[in-house]
């Protein structure tokens, strides 16, 4: 009996840290998941930004030429 209650010991032990390092491996992937989508957005914000300047300017260079 006490062998197996020995046994049952240890795999628990050995489930709980397991479940810690995947609980880790998670919260990594998901902060690079995080960083990689913020820096593709401030990206695509400052994008977005310099067309509507320039085109801004494009279209102001039009009507001053009329």
């Amino acid at each position: 009996m006490k062998l197996i209650l020995s046994a049952f010991s240890l795999i628990y032990v050995f489930a709980l840290s397991g479940c810690a390092e995947i609980k880790d491996t998670g919260r990594t992937i998901g902060h690079g998941a995080k960083d990689v989508t913020t820096t593709i957005g401030h990206a695509t914000r400052d994008t977005v930004k310099s067309i509507g300047k320039n085109t801004e300017k494009v279209v102001s260079e039009i009507k001053d030429g009329e």
